[in-house]
């Protein structure tokens, strides 16, 4: 039965050329690293959250008089929907996690240079769309914490004069945090943000393999050193198959993400969902110490010590348009890090920053 199938594809699509030229053909850099395999776990991860959060459909109801009764029903009497839920709630945690950690390797590797500055921008905007993801679904329990946390975050636009109001307006459905709140995050979260994220993310694959997977700059070859006058693809003809050497070096990476997961979930159940995620919103009773998530507070913490609101906000607002364009203003041929002072500097001491506010953030 399975060689009838596989006749059939043959001479439809040509398969075993396709697994050839695409897997056991295809090279990758001989001196390539482990880090290398995050793109791929951070696509893993986007999966899990895909399937999970549409069996969470299933049970979920957007209403805000019902919402936080489906999420705890989904819990409790759903069978295996609490799995599902932690499953959903720690990877969407871990996603971040996973991005941010492929963003500082393919910074600190100097991946980003031409001609892969498309790439860059691509991952970057991925970055964004994660981010929002997070930010919608994070109100949709109709939780204190969800529904406080959410309140501070759409509140940030008023900082802008004239139209500041306008857009916190229009996040918010109103004045307040409402139900119409709700059915727009619910609304952004499953329908509008899936499709542009799988597009960029599609855009991101398509130019990785299509520019060929770029080498390390420890130890890098010579074809990898020649200037980018024309396009050429990076074939690392010297270098290792992708399948089955990195394919599953990657398998494992994808299988030490589900044991992260796995973990967290069986002996930290509560990291991510501490008391207040499990009180219903009260619009009335605002509670003593409510932040964003770990992710936000960061930036949360720098908005708490600059004064003027307006002022924190459009320098935050630099800082990413500085960070999706970057591979733009640093146009040096020089891909290692550690042979840029200046550049080696700057990263460090903006990684420690993220750290420090983001521990501040925490405890403050």
């Amino acid at each position: 039965m399975w060689n009838r199938i596989k006749n059939w594809l043959e001479i439809r699509i040509g398969l075993d050329e396709l697994i050839r030229t695409q897997l056991r053909e295809y090279r990758v850099p001989g001196n390539i690293n482990i880090f290398y395999t995050l793109g791929v776990v951070a696509l893993a991860a986007y999966i899990i959250q895909a399937v999970t959060g549409f069996f969470l459909l299933v049970y979920y109801i957007p209403h805000s008089d019902h919402a936080f009764k489906s999420v705890q029903g989904i819990m409790t009497t759903v069978p295996y929907g609490w799995l599902f839920r932690m499953m959903h709630v720690v990877g969407s945690n871990l996603m971040v996690a996973v991005v941010f950690l492929h963003l500082f390797s393919v910074f600190f590797m100097g991946s980003y240079k031409k001609p892969r500055e498309m790439t860059w921008v691509a991952g970057g905007l991925m970055l964004l769309i994660v981010l929002t993801f997070c930010l919608s679904g994070y109100l949709l329990p109709w939780s204190q914490l969800s529904y406080w946390a959410t309140t501070i975050v759409t509140s940030m636009p008023t900082a802008f004069p004239y139209i500041g109001d306008f857009i916190a307006n229009v996040l918010k459905g109103g004045e307040h945090v409402s139900g119409i709140t709700l059915n727009r995050f619910f609304a952004l979260h499953v329908a509008l943000l899936p499709p542009i994220f799988v597009s960029i993310m599609g855009f991101h694959i398509f130019l990785v393999r299509r520019i060929g997977i770029s080498s390390p700059p420890f130890g890098a070859s010579g074809e990898a050193r020649r200037p980018w006058t024309e396009y050429r693809h990076e074939s690392h003809p010297d270098g290792r198959p992708f399948y089955p050497d990195f394919v599953l070096k990657e398998m494992f990476m994808a299988m030490v993400y589900l044991v992260v997961m796995f973990l967290i979930i069986a002996f930290m159940p509560t990291l991510f969902l501490p008391q207040d995620a499990n009180t219903p919103a009260d619009p009335f009773r605002t509670p003593a110490h409510i932040k964003p998530e770990w992710y936000f507070l960061a930036p949360y913490q720098m908005l708490r010590l600059i004064p003027n609101k307006f002022l924190g906000v459009t320098m935050q607002l630099i800082l990413v348009i500085i960070f999706l364009l970057w591979p733009f203003f640093d146009t040096k041929e020089e891909k290692n890090i550690l042979r840029r002072p200046l550049l080696r500097g700057v990263f460090f001491l903006s990684l420690a920053m993220w750290i420090i506010l983001t521990i501040w953030g925490k405890y403050s």
